[in-house]
């Protein structure tokens, strides 16, 4: 008798009831934003191929050119354009060749990261977890802008050294510890930093890929041959301004009489993607997805 007592004393009461639990909350915090922006960013395998396509690019074409430098062609060649080298070529300049073909890939990589989520429809949830909204717009652009500013400037680098010896005995022939050698290469990287910065202000105020990608070709590339047909005292004026002539600049070793000096040129530059970014900001905050 006292064993069957026991056993049952020893049964769970099945009639209790449980005890209620507080579900886990998580406050929205920009560094949560950054985080999950930075992992959006890295488990695309189109980020990556997209940003070595840019290095590549810069690497190859740096690479060519030491090793196809000839004094005779560039003789003939005709003056630098606004933002480029005065005078004659020199290695830092072949060494960047590559940086109009770079910007475009890291301009278009910051469209797709901004207006890629239009497309998918992804930036409806991505706003109901962020009701703030801006923190998103920043934490793409603080992911994206410091990525392609390394790899474009160790692209640089590496464009530089390649090419070096394919300049050996010629008189433009430069060394890393020549004046003003690193400030440039680190310029480039810099520049295209900001332009992929550019490319996500452009994504989320036009909120379309292909609308994003014209108007990044329109603004960089295209906007001086088309400022051309100006009189030419207005484009003598408005060119040094135009945002790929400000980002030449920003990298040229020698300073060019009719082009910015490379803190003014990185300003300049600066102010259009601070503009871009603010017209993005508004539209992101006033406006439904």
């Amino acid at each position: 008798m006292p064993a069957t007592v026991l056993r049952r004393n020893r049964r769970p009461n099945l009639s209790a009831a449980p005890e209620p639990t507080t579900p886990t909350t998580y406050q929205v915090t920009d560094l949560r934003v950054l985080r999950s922006e930075w992992a959006k960013f890295r488990t695309l395998r189109s980020s990556w191929i997209t940003l070595g396509v840019a290095v590549f690019l810069l690497v190859l074409f740096g690479t060519i050119a030491g090793y196809t430098y000839s004094p005779d062609a560039v003789a003939t060649a005709g003056p630098p354009g606004p933002g480029a080298s005065s005078g004659d070529s020199d290695a830092v300049s072949l060494a960047l060749t590559g940086v109009p073909f770079a910007r475009l890939a890291v301009g278009v990589l910051g469209v797709l990261l901004a207006a890629g989520e239009y497309s998918t429809g992804m930036i409806r949830s991505t706003l109901a977890a962020v009701p703030r909204r801006l923190p998103v717009l920043w934490s793409k652009a603080a992911v994206i802008g410091p990525i392609a500013l390394v790899l474009t400037a160790l692209g640089a680098l590496a464009a530089f050294q390649l090419g070096a010896p394919g300049l050996d005995g010629e008189k433009i022939a430069l060394s890393l510890g020549d004046d003003g050698v690193l400030r440039s290469l680190a310029g480039a990287g810099l520049y295209l930093g900001l332009v992929a910065v550019f490319g996500v202000a452009l994504g989320v105020l036009l909120r379309s890929s292909a609308g994003a990608i014209a108007a990044l070709v329109g603004i960089l590339p295209i906007l001086p041959g088309l400022a051309s047909l100006l009189p030419d005292s207005w484009y003598d004026t408005l060119s040094p301004y135009f945002p790929s002539n400000v980002g030449s600049a920003v990298y040229a070793l020698h300073q060019s009489s009719d082009a910015l000096s490379p803190g003014a040129g990185l300003a300049v530059f600066a102010g259009w993607v601070a503009v871009a970014l603010a017209g993005a900001a508004y539209r992101l905050a006033k406006t439904d997805a």
